[in-house]
Parts: C-alpha cells; sequence; structure tokens
C-alpha cells in the first residue's frame, strides 16, 4: 500500500481549490458546516486556500443534534471564519405538510428532505452574497470517497456542490489532512452521523468505513459478508453518480 502524504496531498488540494478559483473568476465559499470532520476539514483547506475572510460556514439545524452546534462554532472560532445559523425546522414542517404527511409511505421522503432544503439554503445564500458584495460565492462540498462509493449521500441534497475538496479521500486519509491542519479533536475524532436521526453513519450503512477502505485496497481482505453488502450498496446506489438523458442520433 503507498503511503500517504499528507503534506503533499494537502498542498495539491489548496493548489486545485486556487486554481479552480482564479480559472472560473471566483471569489467566496459557502459551506454547509455540520460540526463533523469532513466539513471541519473543508472549511480549513478552504481557509487555507482562499482566506478566511472569504469563507462563510453555513449551520442549518432541522431537527438537529444541539451539540452539532457547538462544535460547528468550535471550527469557526479556531479558522476564524464568518458563521451564521438558519433553522429550518419551520420550513421543513412547511414542506412536509404541503406535499402530504403520509407518515407510513414518507419516512425515506422526509428524512431526505432535509438534506435537499439545506442544499437549497446554501445555494440561496451564495447567489445572495454573490449579489450583495459583488463577488462570485460558490458551494463547497463536504463528500470524502467512501460515502461517494457507497451511495450515502442524498440525491438533490449533499450530492450537490460547485467543488468537492475531499470527494477523492478515503476516511482515513480525511482524518490525516485534519491531524495536519490542526482541526479541533472534538470534531474530527467523533463518531461521524448525518444528524439526521440517532443512529450513525457506521450504523446505517451496515457496515464500518475501514471495511470500505480494506475493500477499495483488495476485496478478499473482508469478510464474504461485508464485502456483498459493499457490493450491494454500490449496486443500488450507483445511479445517483449518472446523469442520464437522450443523445440526438447524427
Amino acid at each position: 500500500m503507498k503511503e500517504f502524504n499528507v503534506v503533499k496531498e494537502v498542498n495539491n488540494i489548496i493548489e486545485f481549490i486556487r486554481y479552480y478559483y482564479k480559472k472560473n473568476n471566483l471569489n467566496g465559499a459557502i459551506i454547509g458546516i455540520s460540526g463533523g470532520k469532513d466539513s471541519g476539514v473543508v472549511a480549513a483547506l478552504m481557509v487555507m486556500a482562499i482566506g478566511c475572510e472569504n469563507v462563510i460556514g453555513v449551520t442549518l439545524p432541522c431537527y438537529s443534534n444541539k451539540d452539532d452546534l457547538d462544535d460547528a462554532k468550535l471550527i469557526s472560532d479556531y479558522y476564524n471564519f464568518k458563521l451564521i445559523n438558519y433553522d429550518l425546522d419551520n420550513s421543513y414542517n412547511v414542506l412536509k405538510n404541503t406535499l402530504g404527511n403520509d407518515e407510513y409511505y414518507a419516512y425515506n421522503s422526509n428524512l431526505n428532505l432535509k438534506p435537499r432544503l439545506r442544499m437549497l439554503s446554501l445555494y440561496y445564500l451564495a447567489a445572495l452574497y454573490t449579489s450583495k458584495e459583488n463577488r462570485n460565492y460558490i458551494v463547497v462540498g463536504t463528500s470524502n470517497k467512501c460515502e461517494k462509493y457507497v451511495g450515502y449521500f442524498t440525491k438533490g441534497g449533499d450530492s450537490v456542490a460547485d467543488i468537492f475538496p475531499i470527494l477523492d479521500y478515503t476516511v482515513s486519509e480525511v482524518i490525516e489532512i485534519g491531524k495536519y491542519l490542526k482541526v479541533p479533536e472534538k470534531v474530527l475524532l467523533k463518531i461521524p452521523s448525518d444528524g439526521l436521526g440517532d443512529l450513525s453513519d457506521e450504523e446505517k450503512l451496515g457496515v464500518k468505513y475501514s471495511d470500505i477502505e480494506k475493500y477499495f485496497i483488495d476485496k478478499n481482505s473482508v469478510s464474504d459478508d461485508i464485502r456483498k453488502r459493499i457490493d450491494y450498496l454500490h449496486k443500488i446506489n450507483n445511479h445517483k453518480n449518472k446523469l442520464n438523458y437522450y443523445r440526438r442520433l447524427r
């Protein structure tokens, strides 16, 4: 296994961000700060790449764990970027009730409504600050490689952003980057959770992130049950990574 060179990788990510911003005449970043490691690491990278004065963090609680707000503030205070908060409880209730609150059939719809409302809000704020400051703001995504492979994200929700700085990095690599960037351990090492329920990410997935990483290296290094579970998750969720459209016949 190739050794992970954290210094090289961090420098490459920062160079990528700066190149993308310069090429597209961009100025600012809007980041949803969940209080977890991924958003903490992404915020740190964006501050290093474009400066803390150009980064705006947003907390968007929607019947969320109150501790997540404290952890988000810990990140913004440490890296000295602006943090704003909008409670989405009421928006969630209005839309859910407007569309039809049939709890028996709508559990999954309601669960995924939360990240979709958050993404809508982030893009609203990106457009707002672009107009307000006459500077171009974009939305920065916080998904990692393990989540992407097994489809642990919401289509039209956290799958949507303008740039994804850590999408090609596994969970352990994200943690290594976070340690190098001195992301507070309380955030970096907390049990991964999407904040949408009482279960952790790994409990919902039915597989550990560490096993997904072993699977990436050698599928035969994990048990048959784990390999089948990862294969299954990838297969049923792979449609989330594809945009299908009709191509005209030439």
